[in-house]
């Protein structure tokens, strides 16, 4: 989709903070009010806005530690790729799971408590799955960016 540099700033300007009142946000992008409010309705329509949600703090969430685990499945039959979907859906702790190539087949990333809740969830979830054959864990030691706000 092609965006207007109007468009863009709007965007920007709502990826930034999107629970800001529509007469902030047209101030801040130099437009109408209620052009904003319709391109606002026009994006939503289109799927170019996904949802708006509110960004949580993990620690304050009790989700301290970040772990990015290369998984590996037993094989490539659609039975298999679909379990690990089904699987992985119902586990909040996994907050992205990206099929990937090279060596594994996905990365997940997974916020938890601490490293006994990491462990847990990895042997009694995942290594105990008939679609996991093998996973490697990566610690985040720190995080030196992070955000949700896309490059327009």
């Amino acid at each position: 989709m092609n965006f207007s540099p109007t468009e863009k700033a709007l965007l920007r300007e709502l990826q930034r903070d999107c629970s800001q009142s529509l007469a902030q946000i047209a101030a801040t992008c130099g437009m109408a009010q209620s052009t904003v409010w319709r391109k606002i309705q026009d994006f939503e329509a289109s799927g170019a806005i996904l949802c708006r949600v509110a960004l949580l703090s993990p620690v304050h969430a009790g989700c301290k530690l970040t772990v990015l685990a290369a998984i590996t499945l037993r094989d490539h039959a659609e039975a298999t790729v679909s379990g690990f979907a089904t699987l992985i859906a119902g586990h909040p702790e996994v907050v992205e799971c990206l099929a990937t190539s090279g060596a594994a087949d996905y990365q997940m990333k997974v916020r938890v408590a601490d490293v006994e809740a990491y462990e847990h969830f990895m042997t009694h979830t995942l290594l105990r799955s008939p679609f996991v054959r093998e996973v490697q864990s990566s610690f985040v030691l720190k995080e030196l960016k992070s955000t949700t706000e896309l490059p327009l």
